[in-house]
C-alpha cells in the first residue's frame, strides 16, 4: 500500500462525517436573498444549495400553510430548472404561487397518498440531478428522515424545502424537535403595507430564522415575495417610520 493511501482513506472518512453532521468538506454554493440584514446572518451569505431547509407558518399559518408556501415559492423561483412540489392535500393555489415568481410551466406537482409516500417522493426528487428545488408539505419530520433528505440534496445540489404543515394546532409542537435541516424558518402574516389611497398594499411577514447551523437566530419584518420571488424590507424599516422623519424635520427647524 502506498504512503498516500491512508491519507486518502482519512480524507474520505472526514468527508463522510461532515456530510452526516450536515456540513460539507467543500464550500457550499448559496442563494442570497439580496437583503444584507438577512444574508449576513447566513453562513456564506445566503441559503445553502444542496441542502434541506424547513419553513412553517406562525399562528393559524401552521394549519393553512399559506405564507410558508409563498415564502418557499419565492425561494424556488430564484433557482434554475424545474421545481418538484409534493403535497398530500390538493389545496395548493397555483395562481398565488405564480404571483410569488414561480411560473406554472416550471412546476411539477406530485400528490402523494400519505406522509410515507410523500417523503419517498421528496427524497427521490432531491436525488434527481435536473431539478432546481424540491418542495414538500410535511407534518412530521424525524431526524432519520431529515438526514436522508439532507444527503439526497447534497448528492444533486438541489435545494430542498420542507414546508411544515399540520392538521391541528397542537401538532405544531413537532417543529421544536431536532432535525438535520440547515435552517428553520417561521413566517407569520402581518398587516399589509399602507397605501396613500384606498386599497390593499403589499403583504408583510414576520420572518423568524429560528435555527441556522453555523449561524445565528434572527427575525425580520419583510414584504412578501414579488413576481420575481424577491422579498424586501419595508420602507419604514429601511429609512425609519414617517412619524420619526416628521419629528426630525420639526426638531431641525
Amino acid at each position: 500500500m502506498s504512503a498516500s493511501a491512508p491519507t486518502a482513506v482519512i480524507s474520505d472518512l472526514r468527508d463522510r462525517i461532515a456530510r452526516l453532521e450536515g456540513g460539507n468538506a467543500r464550500e457550499r454554493a448559496v442563494l442570497p436573498f439580496g437583503i444584507a440584514a438577512i444574508d449576513r446572518v447566513l453562513p456564506g451569505g445566503g441559503l445553502a444549495l444542496g441542502a434541506l431547509h424547513e419553513v412553517a407558518g406562525g399562528g393559524n399559518g401552521a394549519i393553512d400553510g399559506a405564507a410558508a408556501a409563498l415564502f418557499a415559492a419565492g425561494i424556488a423561483a430564484r433557482t434554475h430548472g424545474k421545481v418538484l412540489w409534493c403535497v398530500t392535500r390538493p389545496d395548493l393555489f397555483a395562481p398565488a404561487i405564480a404571483q410569488a415568481g414561480l411560473a406554472p410551466d416550471r412546476v411539477i406537482y406530485v400528490e402523494a397518498g400519505d406522509e410515507t409516500s410523500l417523503l419517498a417522493c421528496f427524497e427521490e426528487g432531491l436525488r434527481h440531478p435536473g431539478l432546481g428545488a424540491v418542495v414538500a408539505e410535511v407534518a412530521r419530520l424525524s431526524m432519520t428522515a431529515s438526514r436522508r433528505l439532507q444527503l439526497a440534496a447534497e448528492t444533486s445540489g438541489a435545494i430542498g424545502i420542507a414546508v411544515r404543515r399540520w392538521r391541528r394546532q397542537t401538532e405544531a409542537a413537532d417543529f421544536g424537535q431536532p432535525t438535520a435541516s440547515i435552517t428553520r424558518w417561521r413566517v407569520s402574516v402581518l398587516p399589509s403595507s399602507p397605501l396613500p389611497v384606498p386599497g390593499v398594499g403589499r403583504a408583510r411577514w414576520q420572518l423568524e430564522l429560528i435555527r441556522c447551523r453555523a449561524g445565528k437566530s434572527a427575525d425580520f419584518e419583510v414584504e412578501a415575495s414579488d413576481d420575481k420571488g424577491r422579498i424586501a424590507l419595508p420602507s419604514n424599516v429601511v429609512h425609519g417610520s414617517p412619524q420619526k422623519e416628521i419629528g426630525r424635520r420639526r426638531a431641525s427647524s
